[in-house]
């Protein structure tokens, strides 16, 4: 189920926390099989432009779902179990390496503190954060992720973008976590080889116009129009002033 995003709604929903799940798993069939987070775009790779995207966010911790033979500095990299199991298993793994995170986390805080100050126990900082889900294909992704972050605010469960077709990309996407603990709870089968659409059939959503920014990189034609509009851009942007040495 979807709603349309109130972007005056007063909630504290942009002050939450935020992690971010990147999806680098899949098996890329119309790229031959290659390893699509690793081409570049701009110079960068889809994976960095994914990285980016969510530290720009403010992501507090980041998980990386595909081979452990990727490059992601600062990120944990998890595998789906099994391996190419579909979004679905890959977002599930992703949330178990964040609950354990979590769980680590409030240890070393409890350890630190000082044991002769009295103090009420802490909220549980984790209870209403957001999860940021981004498939690793997006030339455009730290764009889409600043989309999405503009109308954080607008459903109960989360927001996701819609392309100019009408395709709701709910890989690219925020959602309340306390929202996807509930869609897995009442997923009525195993992860594996589960759509998307039914994990997220009873969650309210709203949806934005992704702007372009949601295009993704499917096919190697995908993959060289993204690198012409990068060159146009890195064309089209202003040359810096040169310095005066006087």
């Amino acid at each position: 189920m979807t709603t349309a995003p109130d972007d005056h709604a007063t909630t504290d929903t942009a002050r939450r926390p935020l992690d971010a799940v990147l999806l680098a798993g899949g098996r890329a069939t119309r790229l031959g099989g290659a390893s699509k987070p690793e081409q570049t775009v701009g110079g960068r790779t889809l994976l960095d432009l994914a990285i980016d995207a969510a530290r720009r966010a403010g992501a507090r911790s980041i998980v990386v779902v595909g081979p452990s033979s990727l490059t992601a500095p600062g990120c944990l990299v998890v595998r789906e179990d099994p391996p190419f199991g579909g979004p679905v298993a890959a977002i599930a793994a992703a949330l178990g390496a964040l609950a354990a995170l979590d769980g680590l986390n409030r240890s070393r805080s409890e350890a630190s503190r000082d044991q002769r100050t009295p103090h009420d126990p802490d909220p549980d900082p984790d209870a209403d954060a957001d999860v940021l889900v981004l498939a690793c294909d997006l030339p455009q992704a730290p764009a889409a992720a600043e989309r999405l972050l503009a109308h954080r605010a607008g459903a109960p469960d989360g927001v996701c973008l819609v392309d100019a077709d009408g395709r709701t990309q709910w890989l690219t996407a925020i959602y309340a976590r306390r929202a996807l603990d509930r869609a897995f709870a009442e997923l009525d089968r195993e992860p594996d080889g589960a759509a998307m659409r039914h994990l997220v059939a009873s969650l309210e959503l709203g949806e934005i116009a992704d702007d372009g920014t949601a295009e993704d990189v499917d096919t190697w034609p995908d993959l060289d129009r993204a690198r012409e509009r990068a060159d146009i851009r890195t064309s089209e942007s202003p040359a810096p002033e040169a310095r005066s040495t006087t």
